[in-house]
C-alpha cells in the first residue's frame, strides 16, 4: 500500500495531507510556521512522524514552498516563509528526517494537483495560474513539473505586459525592481487598485458590488479581463498548453471562464483556439495535493 504526504510549508501555517493508496485524503493536520529555522525543522518531522503514526504507515514525503531553490547555490529564494530564506532546506530536511523527500514552488505543486486528478486531468501539457496577492504559474508536461534548467519555468508573473496600451501607461512600478510586471495587472491587489485607486488591497467586494450594477466595479473587471487574456495569449503562443487552470481567489470569477477565450482569440498566433480554461478542481488544497503527488506512482 502507497500513502503520500504532501505538505504546504507556508509563511503562516504548516499543512500536512496524507493521500492513502487511492490518491484520496485520509488525514490532515495543520501547524503555525515557526519563525526560527531549527524550530521549523523540527515541528515539521514531528507532523510528519505524528501522521505515520496514525495511519500505521511510512509515506513518501513532498514539500511545496513559495519560492524556488537555486540551482547555482542550493539554497532557498522565497519572501515569504522567512525562516527558510538562503537555507539549504531540501537537503537540510532530509538528512534531518533520515530519509529522501522531493520539493517544488506551490504553484509547480498547484499545477501538478490539477494535471494529476484536478481540472485538467486529461490534459498533455498543463499552465497552472494562481491569482491571488501575487501571480504565479506552474507547468506540467506529460505528467511531469517542468522546472527548468534555472528553476523558474512558469513564472510568468514578473514578466512584461505584452501589448501595451495607453489605459496601461504609465507602467505600474514592482517589487521585484521593474516596471510593467503582469503581476501589477493582474493579480488581486491590482484589480483593487483599478476600483479604489491607490491604497485599495481588497478585491473581494467587487464583484458582488459589479452584480448590483456599480460601474465602476463591472468596468474594473472587463479591465482586468482583457490585460489577463492578454499575459494567457503570450504564453499560449509559446507554450500551447491544452489546458490553462485558474487558482486563487481571482480565480473564483465566473465571467473569467466565459470571457477570456474569445478576449484571447485576437492575440493567439493561430487561425483557432481551442484551449481549455478551466477552474481548479480542488481550490486552496490544490498546492499540499500537488505536493503530495511529487512522487507519483
Amino acid at each position: 500500500m502507497t500513502y503520500r504526504i504532501g505538505i504546504d510549508l507556508g509563511g503562516t501555517k504548516m499543512e500536512l495531507l496524507v493521500l492513502g493508496p487511492d490518491g484520496q485524503p485520509v488525514l490532515r493536520n495543520r501547524i503555525a510556521t515557526p519563525r526560527d529555522y531549527p524550530t521549523a525543522l523540527e515541528r515539521l518531522k514531528g507532523l510528519i512522524e505524528a501522521a505515520e503514526a496514525e495511519i500505521g504507515a511510512r509515506a513518501s514525503i513532498g514539500i511545496g514552498i513559495p519560492g524556488t531553490m537555486s540551482p547555482a547555490t542550493g539554497r532557498m529564494r522565497t519572501p515569504n516563509t522567512e525562516c527558510l530564506n538562503n537555507q539549504l532546506f531540501d537537503k537540510d530536511f532530509a538528512a534531518f528526517l533520515g530519509r529522501p523527500i522531493r520539493v517544488a514552488n506551490d504553484a509547480n505543486c498547484f499545477a501538478l494537483s490539477e494535471a494529476t486528478d484536478g481540472a485538467a486531468a486529461d490534459a498533455k501539457t498543463v499552465f497552472g495560474v494562481i491569482l491571488g496577492t501575487g501571480c504565479g504559474g506552474g507547468i506540467v508536461v506529460n505528467g511531469q513539473v517542468l522546472e527548468g534548467r534555472n528553476g523558474i519555468a512558469g513564472e510568468w508573473g514578473h514578466n512584461p505586459l505584452p501589448w501595451i496600451t495607453e489605459a496601461d501607461l504609465p507602467l505600474r512600478p514592482c517589487p521585484c525592481g521593474r516596471s510593467g510586471c503582469i503581476e501589477r495587472y493582474v493579480a488581486g491587489p491590482a484589480l483593487a487598485f483599478e476600483t479604489d485607486g491607490e491604497g485599495a488591497r481588497d478585491a473581494t467586494q467587487i464583484l458582488p458590488r459589479a452584480q448590483s450594477g456599480d460601474t465602476a466595479a463591472l468596468a474594473a473587471l472587463a479591465r482586468h479581463a482583457e490585460r489577463l487574456a492578454r499575459a494567457l495569449a503570450a504564453v499560449t503562443n509559446l507554450l500551447d498548453p491544452d489546458a490553462i487552470v485558474l487558482g486563487g481567489g481571482l480565480s473564483n470569477l465566473p465571467h473569467l471562464y466565459t470571457d477570456l477565450p474569445g478576449l484571447m482569440r485576437p492575440f493567439v498566433f493561430s487561425d483557432s483556439f481551442t484551449t481549455n480554461i478551466v477552474q481548479a478542481r480542488h481550490g486552496d488544497s490544490s498546492g499540499v495535493r500537488g505536493a503530495a503527488w511529487l512522487w507519483p506512482a
